[in-house]
């Protein structure tokens, strides 16, 4: 899947958890390090929704 399209999924999910494009706290490193994750899972899994996996990595993130 195309980074592109994962880091503005990941970026919209942010703005589901109350942030907004200002203070999402992402910095380069962790935009690389949720988008290899996401696309390791979808390469792993191929059952799983993109949309379900993202919001997973997402929360584990801010739940950290």
């Amino acid at each position: 899947m195309e980074n592109k399209l994962l880091r503005k999924m990941i970026r919209n999910c942010f703005i589901q958890y109350q942030h907004d494009l200002e203070s999402v706290p992402l910095s380069e490193e962790d935009y690389i390090r949720m988008t290899a994750e996401i696309t390791e899972i979808l390469r792993t899994d191929d059952a799983s929704d993109v949309f379900e996996i993202v919001n997973d990595v997402v929360y584990e993130y801010l739940s950290q």
